[in-house]
């Protein structure tokens, strides 16, 4: 099942509805940093697309819905004269899944600009500042069930040419960088702590290596890219011969920033 809410309020009626039917659920972004395994996921995804509204609160203060694309925030908060979160304009999705992975680039992360989160929490629409929550390097902790609503980011006064100028560069440089010639889910891998993934990777001597369609990239080490025909089965197996791999030549246990998800 495939689901679609208008607003908060039919949303809330969609997750009585299926809790009626115990009938589970997951709420999805646009599934680009998403693994399904072959099995599937036997229940209802929940897309918040029509939470698609950015709204300037005065001041430094812009307000997201979930259901945003991350680059659209960046170019309204350019038009306010507004600047901070250039650094997800290359990274697709939207502000929901942004922030429940604590989307960032270069050092940064979307949560550091985030003054509080509006959550549906047991069924009860709550806003939470980000001090209250438990979060870090591409992760964000909720409680089971928590659905995110929207963002309120403090940014800071800038020049809309700066903002652009910061705008083309990012999006250059993913394109060199992440056009990796096939389809993938991004990269694969949280970098641990003061290393990069893709150099592990590299070092391990796993770039190019291939598990039935899937391969480890040519281009980005990082990127496990679907040469034709790969099912999720072949993902799983390439990235646990890479995270043994990695670990024996370096001791390092790399952890995935892909969501995996579905049954067993």
């Amino acid at each position: 099942m495939y689901a679609i809410p208008e607003d908060t309020e039919d949303l809330q009626q969609l997750l009585g509805w299926l809790g009626q039917r115990d009938i589970p659920w997951m709420p999805v972004g646009r599934g680009y940093n998403l693994l399904v395994r072959d099995k599937g996921f036997r229940g209802a995804f929940i897309s918040l697309e029509r939470f698609d509204r950015v709204t300037a609160l005065g001041g430094p203060l812009i307000k997201a819905e979930a259901g945003v694309e991350n680059l659209t925030v960046v170019r309204f908060a350019q038009k306010a004269g507004l600047g901070g979160i250039g650094f997800i304009s290359g990274i697709p999705g939207t502000i929901g899944g942004a922030i429940k992975m604590n989307a960032g680039a270069y050092g940064k992360g979307l949560l550091e600009r985030t003054d509080h989160l509006t959550l549906l929490r047991g069924g009860t629409v709550s806003d939470f500042r980000i001090e209250e929550l438990d979060y870090g390097y591409r992760h964000l902790k909720l409680a089971d069930g928590d659905i995110v609503l929207a963002a309120v980011f403090r940014l800071d006064e800038c020049e809309p040419r700066h903002t652009e100028e910061e705008i083309r560069k990012d999006l250059e440089l993913r394109r060199a960088k992440h056009n990796v010639g096939h389809p993938s889910a991004g990269s694969f891998f949280k970098n641990p702590h003061g290393q990069a993934a893709w150099r592990l990777i590299d070092a391990a001597g796993m770039r190019g290596a291939r598990v039935g369609g899937a391969q480890v990239s040519e281009v980005h080490s990082n990127f496990l890219v679907n040469t034709g025909g790969a099912c999720a089965a072949d993902f799983l197996a390439l990235a646990a011969t890479v995270i043994n791999a990695v670990f024996e030549t370096s001791g390092v246990t790399l952890e995935e920033e892909v969501r995996i998800v579905g049954e067993v």
